[in-house]
């Protein structure tokens, strides 16, 4: 694999906070996007180190992510008014990297959607067309990073959620393997199955900034040392699907191409058939809601966020998790519940667990035999807002192929791949654990096959 690595990242973002004269016309020209796409939920330029690989770079960090001093919303009514008293790890080691917080961005409240519609905030628009959605629950973070409000963004990917807003913004997402970046500071939804991730308009800022936040975390139990496991391979073989009947025309034609282009670099395509790939949706959904269902059970309105009214304890637990908390929410707290009740544990929960170590399995055979699988990120391009556009159970059946790499713990990368009727289409590559170099590597050929366009009216910092 080739093992280039470049430090660049974009020269004009550089001391851009630091002029004053810089930082008010950027200012002016984020007043402008977020009038139209609404991706901050709070902006807020933190100090940050003068040195480092990222100094005086700012960037945006998904409102489930803490940073001491700013609001932690998670995009709910029911943490409204809440500033964080910490800063997650991920943060910290990118402050110490000279990077500088710019804002808070917004997402589907908890984590939970697809769409950046669920947000106590708002919905946030796609800046290729403020009709469409930016894909979610990170759909803040990749719109920021697409209208060029901030060079990438920090989020979170607990079935996709990095990498689905990629694809529809046009930018680079990446999922890192389960455990190489502490989650400590990353508010609990699903435990076992997300990861912080990073949104970046380009691939070797997206290294970079994966390459600061890495590495094990004392705070977090989870956390592993990293030690990259790509190695040097003569094999070029590359794992593709062989049935994709479920993808819309204008994403299946990207994908066809997405081959013949990694076959023009010199990359065997070998199909190969994932038989767990349909059961990938229900278990994901069992074992999300089940951790949901715990992982959401302490606001209560007793210790901070909101609180109702209520004569008695009871009532106003009732009532504060009642209004505090969005339909999609309620819905994957009561699943939840519901699958980890007495007697129906091991019928639900234990076999989605089960099939969860069938599909690890089945990866490691597909890795065996290629260095990578290449699939879809999503079966359409960003769909429109509201009715017109996809429904909640239609956007969970497409999870399919994003939340199987949480459910294997394994990394990926949805880089911008091709257009579809003006929109960006992005493919997702996916690798063995600790193995995001090969990501990396074969992200940066295939620039040279298909270079990422911009959104219009992007415009670099003067």
């Amino acid at each position: 694999m080739e093992n280039t690595r470049t430090n660049a990242t974009p020269a004009s973002w550089r001391g851009l906070l630091d002029d004053s004269r810089r930082a008010a016309a950027h200012r002016s020209y984020v007043d402008e996007w977020e009038r139209k796409i609404n991706s901050f939920v709070q902006i807020d330029p933190q100090p940050g180190n003068v040195e480092g690989a990222l100094a005086g770079i700012p960037y945006g960090v998904k409102d489930n992510i803490a940073v001491k001093g700013l609001g932690l919303s998670c995009g709910s009514k029911i943490l409204e008014g809440f500033t964080s008293p910490y800063t997650a790890t991920a943060v910290e080691r990118l402050e110490a990297a000279g990077a500088r917080v710019y804002g808070k961005c917004n997402l589907d409240e908890f984590g939970m959607g697809s769409s950046c519609e669920n947000s106590v905030h708002g919905a946030s628009s796609n800046p290729w067309d403020p009709e469409r959605v930016p894909g979610g629950s990170s759909g803040g973070s990749a719109a920021a990073v697409a209208a060029g409000l901030v060079p990438f963004a920090l989020g979170s990917d607990t079935g996709g959620s990095v990498r689905q807003p990629a694809s529809f913004c046009g930018v680079y997402g990446l999922k890192p393997t389960y455990g190489a970046v502490s989650r400590y500071g990353l508010v609990a939804y699903a435990s076992s199955l997300e990861s912080i991730g990073v949104l970046a308009g380009d691939i070797d800022t997206c290294r970079l900034v994966f390459d600061s936040i890495k590495g094990e975390d004392p705070k977090d139990q989870t956390s592993v040392p990293y030690e990259d496991r790509s190695g040097k391979s003569s094999s070029r073989r590359i794992a593709v699907l062989e049935d994709l009947s479920v993808l819309s025309p204008g994403v299946d034609a990207v994908y066809r191409k997405s081959l013949e282009g990694f076959r023009e670099l010199g990359w065997e395509i070998v199909p190969v058939r994932l038989k767990t790939l349909d059961y990938v949706v229900p278990a994901y959904y069992t074992i999300a809601t089940a951790e949901a269902s715990a992982n959401l059970a302490r606001y209560t309105g007793i210790r901070y966020g909101y609180r109702a009214e209520g004569e008695e304890h009871t009532d106003m637990v009732r009532n504060t998790r009642s209004e505090g908390f969005g339909h999609e929410v309620k819905l994957r707290i009561l699943l939840g519940t519901y699958v980890l009740r007495s007697g129906f544990q091991d019928q639900y929960y234990g076999r989605a667990q089960r099939i969860r170590t069938l599909i690890s399995d089945e990866f490691s055979r597909v890795f065996q035999g290629a260095e990578m699988l290449l699939m879809p990120t999503f079966p359409v391009a960003a769909f429109p807002h509201g009715e017109s556009g996809m429904d909640a159970f239609q956007q969970k059946l497409a999870d399919k192929f994003t939340a199987a790499a949480n459910l294997a713990g394994i990394p990926g990368l949805s880089i911008p791949a091709g257009m579809d009727d003006d929109l960006p289409v992005g493919m997702q590559l996916l690798a063995p654990a600790l193995c995001e170099e090969r990501l990396f590597s074969a992200a940066r050929e295939f620039r040279s096959v298909y270079e990422p366009a911009r959104c219009p009216g992007f415009k670099e910092p003067a």
